[in-house]
């Protein structure tokens, strides 16, 4: 059973409080994610129409924002 978890790019459509966004997946879907934590202590920001890299949980449809293009 592989538990990688599955990298993708995505375009962030909605900012919710808590550093939570809805991202749009190149697939169609729409997922929730929340900041990583190094994104957190060096404050980088993210903004609704950014891409962004996203980490998918493989256990649920949650996924990890990691990287700001």
């Amino acid at each position: 059973m592989d538990t990688q978890a599955e990298e993708v790019q995505g375009v962030v459509e909605e900012a919710l409080p808590n550093t939570l966004f809805r991202v749009s997946l190149p697939s169609g879907d729409i997922i929730l994610a929340y900041l990583a934590g190094k994104m957190r202590l060096h404050r980088i920001k993210v903004l609704v129409g950014d891409k962004v890299v996203v980490r998918i949980d493989p256990y649920g449809g949650k996924g990890r924002i990691t990287r700001r293009l």
